[in-house]
């Protein structure tokens, strides 16, 4: 019984957090309002089946479905293995295949704090010029962009492109209640800027996306980025990696990180 009372408040967060009453909730879940009342304050003891079920209809993501089984003293459902690992072989190669193919265009593999897990050569040599202490591991993408000593000062937008990358970083810590990424929003939003484009609002003309555009040795690119991330997934590490294709948005563009790949 001594751990009803966080489960249940873990609960109540998610439900809220969803934006959902406990008639709807107990009405997806196929169980009495009463019953789903107990379970919040702690009145009553969740079977394992019930908190899968309520964690299906809240969309709670994998590593916090844990943390729920965790609380209710149950023992973790969902595995979390590095890639390579036996069962996720599959996974590396598919990974792996799409970031090879996407060249010359950058392209890489990230979790869900913007590590990086794999990328190709074009995203090596977008990178190449920035600061070796940003290059040791942990690698994360949101450093590598924002970061002073990264691609901050090459990015021709910065200032439109950080508000976006501060946007996305909030609403995954708050989606998620995850440390890291609070972590990680409080770390870039403590970086200090000297240039004055770095700072200057910058109104971005495309309609459809906030472009990434950057200055390189060859010229000026503009790209704009897709993710790709695997369908059902039953492991932690697979749930939380997605694959950022970068395109370019012109054909000069594209010219450009064909150049850089060739002479690379």
């Amino acid at each position: 019984m001594r751990n009803h009372n966080e489960f249940g408040k873990l609960l109540r967060h998610w439900r809220e957090d969803r934006r959902l009453s406990q008639l709807a909730l107990a009405s997806n879940a196929e169980i009495s309002t009463k019953h789903l009342s107990f379970l919040e304050t702690g009145r009553a003891a969740p079977s394992r089946e019930m908190i899968v079920r309520l964690a299906e209809e809240l969309r709670i993501p994998l590593r916090q479905r844990n943390a729920l089984l965790d609380a209710a003293g149950y023992a973790d459902l969902y595995p979390e293995r590095p890639l390579g690992a036996p069962g996720l072989q599959l996974v590396d190669e598919v990974v792996r295949t799409v970031l090879t193919g996407h060249e010359p265009y950058p392209a890489m593999a990230i979790d869900c704090c913007w590590n990086i897990v794999a990328m190709n050569r074009a995203i090596e040599t977008l990178i190449r010029s920035v600061s070796r202490t940003l290059l040791e591991q942990p690698l994360n993408a949101m450093r590598l962009v924002l970061h002073p000593d990264g691609l901050a000062p090459a990015i021709l937008n910065f200032s439109a492109w950080r508000t976006h990358a501060f946007g996305i970083i909030k609403h995954r810590a708050e989606a998620t209640d995850d440390p890291r990424l609070v972590a990680l929003l409080n770390e870039v939003q403590g970086y200090q800027y000297c240039h004055s484009r770095m700072i200057e609002p910058v109104v971005a003309k495309e309609a459809f996306a906030i472009p990434l555009q950057l200055a390189t040795p060859r010229g000026d690119i503009s790209l704009v980025t897709t993710s790709m991330v695997f369908g059902s997934p039953r492991d932690v590490t697979v749930s939380e990696l997605a694959i950022e294709c970068l395109f370019p948005t012109d054909d000069a563009s594209a010219s450009i990180l064909r150049s850089l790949a060739e002479n690379s």
